[in-house]
């Protein structure tokens, strides 16, 4: 009697094993049959923004015989510019040097060494302004008082991170649509999205203007005309999401 009832419990323990087994193949089963790939999209984004900060940069350039003699005449004309710019711009901006040479003259021969006919002195002052509507005027200013050599202008931003969010942001969201737009096409939907790399940014490009050397200008001259444009940020993402089909 005894054995009997051993014998029923191993017969009740195997079925209840083979029961789980078969509960768990039924499972992987269904598992299996879900069709799962993955796509490599990536967006790409521009967005524009206005300029808020010019930079000018203009140099003092005096020439003579004797190096003495033209760092003397560059101080002096330098100051004037200097002076000149403070008070074309006010307090709103920044004065400062950013340069200074003073550099021998020299002739080549062949056959001979060079010889010094006379010295280079150049002092380079940078100019930052928010006021963009004093551009025209501080290059005015700064050609009369003797600056000679203006290698140019650049517009950018002062603060250019809200600018580079929302073209991340612009670049994320064109790259998920590219992939929801596979997924449609191939029968499914995106589960999930397993990796997303920022390609680069391309900061705020300052936007250049180049002006002529002697820019020296009488009182009834007009004024230097500056037209400021607009700034192009760019950003680029690539993103990997997986699909399910069926």
């Amino acid at each position: 009697m005894k054995q009997l009832k051993l014998m029923t419990g191993i017969i009740a323990v195997l079925l209840a094993v083979t029961t789980v087994v078969t509960a768990q193949q039924t499972t992987t089963k269904t598992d299996d049959s879900r069709k799962v790939t993955r796509v490599a999209v990536s967006g790409d984004s521009t967005v524009q923004a206005q300029p808020d900060t010019a930079i000018i940069t203009l140099s003092v350039v005096t020439q003579a015989r004797q190096a003495s003699e033209a760092q003397q005449q560059n101080a002096a004309q330098t100051d004037a510019v200097v002076k000149a710019l403070k008070t074309a711009i006010g307090a709103n901006a920044e004065v400062k040097t950013s340069g200074y040479s003073l550099q021998p003259q020299r002739v080549y021969k062949e056959g001979q060494p060079p010889t010094i006919t006379g010295y280079e002195a150049r002092n380079s002052v940078t100019v930052t302004l928010s006021d963009l509507k004093k551009v025209g005027a501080v290059i005015d200013a700064a050609g009369q008082a003797g600056a000679n050599d203006i290698s140019g202008i650049s517009f950018t931003l002062k603060q250019d991170r809200p600018a580079l969010d929302r073209a991340l942001s612009e670049a994320t969201k064109e790259a998920v649509n590219k992939a929801q737009v596979v997924a449609q096409a191939l029968g499914g939907r995106v589960s999930r999205i397993v990796e997303v790399q920022e390609d680069g940014f391309q900061r705020p490009q300052p936007i250049y203007q180049g002006l002529q050397v002697g820019m020296m200008r009488t009182a009834a001259a007009p004024s230097t005309p500056i037209e400021v444009g607009s700034l192009d940020i760019t950003s680029r993402v690539q993103l990997i999401a997986e699909i399910e089909i069926g």
